[in-house]
């Protein structure tokens, strides 16, 4: 299986970019993974906030085969403890899917036609955080994720 990560928008944080390469990288030593960052909208501001979400939700679809398991990290999404993300990755590793795509959206959230398509949606905290913060701790919880799996000793109880 193949997990990727769709981002709407860059991060503008070299610190930033370095930790999150430095998680991809190790997530690499157990499946394949990437991340794909789709550019922001020029002229955004003078977009209004559906209007952007629906431009930017016809580049995430665009960007997602039929076959992808979609699941977007959304505020209102389920949240799970890491443990709890772990078995539901490895659930998805042994039902055969192809390939799980999570995506991070914009500042306004998902489209309609979006949340349509989305096979599931998580939730990282009831707390807000910037992009670029998420898209850390997104790809740190994948990582960890692989780790509880292969009963490594990254995770602590």
């Amino acid at each position: 299986m193949q997990i990727r990560l769709l981002v709407v928008g860059k991060t503008d944080s070299r610190p930033m970019e370095e930790l999150i390469s430095t998680y991809i990288g190790r997530i690499g030593h157990y499946l394949p993974f990437e991340m794909r960052v789709i550019p922001d909208l020029k002229r955004s501001s003078k977009l209004t906030p559906a209007l952007q979400r629906e431009q930017e939700g016809r580049e995430i679809l665009r960007q997602v085969d039929p076959s992808d398991m979609l699941i977007l990290f959304d505020e209102r999404g389920g949240m799970h403890s890491s443990i709890e993300f772990a078995r539901y990755l490895e659930r998805r590793m042994v039902s055969g899917e192809r390939r799980m795509t999570f995506v991070i959206g914009g500042p306004y959230g998902f489209s309609d036609e979006v949340y349509q398509r989305a096979n599931d949606r998580l939730s990282l905290s009831r707390m807000t955080f910037s992009h670029q913060m998420v898209r850390l701790f997104a790809v740190e919880q994948i990582y960890r994720a692989m780790t509880i799996i292969r009963g490594e000793p990254y995770h602590h109880e």
